[in-house]
């Protein structure tokens, strides 16, 4: 549905990746409410609790493995940018300038 009136669209991602550190059930809960599948790892400690509790400690939570890998390559791609001085510190004041300094540095990688 278009946005009346003035002001930035909203948007929602169809799909977000996340690390062990946002495996919380309230972020998953929030997820699950707004309509967004997600892929994170559920913490070892998190899962013998729910095993635990046996039938009253729920399902186990899905996750894709091969969505999950695709997350690193993406973060380790970040990484290696951010080893470019100017990318990291983001001297430049307009988003073009930057953006052209993130493109020499990602051709240069």
């Amino acid at each position: 549905m278009p946005r009346i009136g003035v002001g930035r669209p909203r948007t929602r991602p169809d799909h977000v990746l996340a690390d062990k550190a946002y495996t919380s059930r309230k972020n998953r809960r929030y997820l699950r409410r707004r309509g967004i599948r997600h892929t994170i790892p559920e913490r070892l400690d998190q899962q013998r609790h729910r095993k635990n509790r046996g039938s009253r400690g729920g399902r186990p939570t899905s996750f894709d493995n091969e969505r999950y890998k695709k997350r690193n390559t993406v973060e380790r791609a970040i990484n290696r940018l951010k080893g470019f001085r100017a990318v990291a510190t983001r001297y430049e004041k307009r988003a073009y300038i930057y953006l052209g300094t993130v493109t020499l540095a990602a051709l240069v990688i």
